[in-house]
């Protein structure tokens, strides 16, 4: 019997040992934290043996094959020694796709990922289709592969699932965009990042469609130096020759495989990223041959995602707003230009090798103040201090709410769009947006 090792326990880790013991293999599971008690009965449920706090490598160094959370990275230790061992990692969606044919429709991008993949399930859903939820949000892939099969599956990729996917194919493919992020993990090298985003036309066939961001400097560049086989859908902002999709006079336009259009206007989601968000939602659902009417009926009635750009409440006539999913730059580039009053900006956390420079001169136009929330605000101080805007040094999200309230005048928009990672002040993402509304709830 083959054995695999499975490091992280969390849900990707969890749904792999699962699908790894249906098909009959000897699996093992070990996680240097704790395991939740959710996964601990899953695991036990399953008769999966498990460690917590530890890595005993005897029992990993000894598996045919390692399935890895995406969250560790190639320097950890024990990972270090399996590659010099020659065992091949692959990561939960690569092991997942050896035991389904279902359509796999992937997204990936350094921004827009998560909204462009609940848009696409929101659109495939209200066609009627069977379809799962996958990869950095739903359920696990490999859970669902193991337990309960779907015919379609909407999967959001992250650039670190990316790396350890091998033979695994996507059918649709979406490339949203590359902007700098995650540096700290490629070397803060950008063309390794890049290499990584990249990967998600690996595979493909004729037979499978690519869309992606024709206006994306660096999507474009990566272009020449690739021989896609798959069937090209790139969208723009503007209609050019050659556009799958594109706006025009007011007008939401889709060309092939069918023609569609609608009001722009009568888009749920608003602000020129969501649009390039909407336009690679409606031609992957297109593509898929969902209803034109089920297409347009649904691009109008998205309720959006909760962590991005999600109002929160007014207070003391002081609009809240959580985009604690902006981990990045770029992101929170998009999210301050969407705003049409005065800022109260957010920002801090666990930095991932940023350079703020592209937002300064932003910053500088919009905000009224900036609240740096992080266990070390340093870089913040040296790139925005000089800018002569109010700020305040904050590290808890109670002492960074009441700053908010404190600097914020009547008409201004408190926007929590940090930029940056959250482990250094708190357990994740949603972490971060749930203490930001329960205390605004509060205020």
């Amino acid at each position: 019997m083959k054995k695999i090792a499975i490091l992280g326990s969390g849900e990707s880790g969890a749904g792999a040992a699962a699908l790894a013991k249906k098909e009959g293999f000897d699996v093992f599971v070990s996680d240097m934290s704790a395991i939740s008690d959710k996964y601990k009965k899953m695991l036990d449920d399953r008769n999966i043996r498990w460690e917590e706090k530890r890595h005993t490598e005897s029992d990993i160094l000894d598996a045919d094959e390692i399935i890895k959370s995406p969250g560790i990275p190639d320097t950890a230790p024990i990972v270090a020694k399996a590659i010099e061992k020659g065992i091949r990692i692959i990561s939960e969606i690569e092991f997942a796709g050896r035991y389904t044919d279902s359509k796999m429709i992937c997204i990936t991008g350094s921004n827009g990922k998560t909204t462009t993949t609940s848009l696409i399930y929101h659109i495939f859903r209200n066609a009627g289709y069977d379809a799962g939820l996958a990869g950095n949000i739903g359920n696990s892939l490999a859970l669902q592969v193991a337990e309960d099969p779907h015919e379609y599956y909407i999967i959001e990729l992250s650039s670190f699932q990316l790396d350890n996917m091998y033979d695994f194919r996507a059918d649709i493919a979406v490339l949203l965009n590359i902007t700098p992020d995650h540096l700290d993990r490629y070397g803060n090298m950008m063309q390794n990042y890049t290499d990584a985003k990249m990967r998600i036309t690996r595979n493909q066939t004729e037979e499978n469609a690519f869309i992606y961001w024709n206006d994306d400097p660096i999507i474009s560049r990566e272009l020449a130096k690739y021989d896609i086989h798959a069937k090209l859908y790139p969208f723009s902002e503007h209609k050019a020759p050659g556009m799958a999709g594109y706006t025009e006079d007011g007008q939401y336009k889709i060309e092939y495989p069918d023609c569609l259009s609608m009001p722009q206007e009568q888009l749920s989601l608003t602000g020129r990223h969501n649009l390039y968000n909407s336009l690679a939602a409606g031609l992957a659902a297109n593509i898929a041959g969902i209803d034109k009417e089920v297409i347009r009926k649904s691009l109008g009635d998205f309720p959006g995602v909760e962590h991005r750009l999600e109002k929160v409440g007014t207070v003391h006539g002081v609009q809240y707003v959580n985009d604690s999913k902006a981990t990045n730059v770029d992101a929170c580039r998009y999210a301050i230009e969407s705003m049409n009053t005065k800022v109260v900006l957010i920002i801090g956390g666990k930095d991932k090798g940023n350079d703020y420079e592209p937002i300064k001169s932003l910053v500088a136009e919009k905000c009224s103040a900036l609240v740096y929330l992080g266990a070390d605000n340093s870089k913040l101080h040296d790139n925005f201090d000089s800018l002569g805007i109010p700020v305040r040094d904050t590290h808890s999200m109670r002492e960074c709410v009441e700053a908010c309230r404190e600097m914020a005048k009547k008409g201004d928009t408190v926007l929590l769009s940090p930029c940056c990672a959250s482990f250094d002040l708190f357990k994740n993402m949603e972490d971060r947006g749930e203490q930001f509304k329960e205390m605004v709830k509060n205020l």
